[in-house]
């Protein structure tokens, strides 16, 4: 189902190294737009090595790195043109998982290309970015209907999306049983269900 695929990929892309404040997430954003060179430069020196180590991690090499960081500043620059184009959470987690997002395609490739290498020359620069900017819906979607049930719920959610064992969910909430630590979860996950389910951009994203 939709829904558990967004839980799976918001929480597959939390990010903890949040930016020093707004201001400089504007600044970043911005400077993708005007093409400031300052501005890109900043960004390479923050963003790259994460970059680099994340690639290298999954099977990728030193100029792979290079290639995801290029198409990751080309698709959020394309993006960044759109008149209410707004990043709500940080400007570093949206790009870095802009970033694993072209990485994970770029994977899909070459198993494609390993498998039938005919299909490789029917995928096109256009159709990748956008792609890539379909799952950045999903993940926008997710993170804003999240943010409107309660923070218990939130925890729990995800401590059970990241594969944290019942029993470990339950000291760590102070909760009395593993079955209760259950029954918190599927009545977190419906709430969440519904507040995304609510949401006219569900269906379109459904239907894609």
């Amino acid at each position: 189902m939709l829904v558990e695929l967004l839980s799976k990929f918001y929480f597959d892309n939390q990010l903890s190294y949040p930016m020093a404040s707004q201001k400089s997430d504007d600044f970043l954003l911005q400077s993708l737009v005007t093409g400031d060179e300052k501005g890109i430069t900043e960004i390479y020196k923050k963003l790259y090595p994460k970059v680099l180590r994340y690639v290298c991690k999954h099977d990728g090499t030193e100029d792979d790195a290079k290639d995801v960081m290029q198409k990751g500043l080309l698709q959020l620059s394309a993006r960044a043109q759109a008149k209410h184009f707004k990043i709500t959470s940080t400007f570093e987690g949206y790009f870095f998982t802009t970033c694993k997002n072209v990485w994970r395609r770029e994977i899909k490739i070459k198993q494609l290309r390993v498998t039938n290498p005919a299909i490789i020359d029917q995928v096109h620069e256009e159709r990748e970015i956008a792609l890539a900017a379909y799952e950045q819906e999903k993940w926008e979607l997710f993170q804003e209907k999240l943010a409107v049930i309660s923070e218990n719920c939130r925890k729990i959610l995800s401590y059970f999306f990241n594969k944290v064992p019942y029993s470990k969910i339950a000291e760590k909430l102070d909760y009395a049983s593993e079955n209760t630590v259950r029954q918190r979860i599927f009545k977190c996950k419906n709430k969440l269900k519904e507040a995304i389910k609510s949401d006219s951009r569900y269906n379109e994203l459904k239907e894609l």
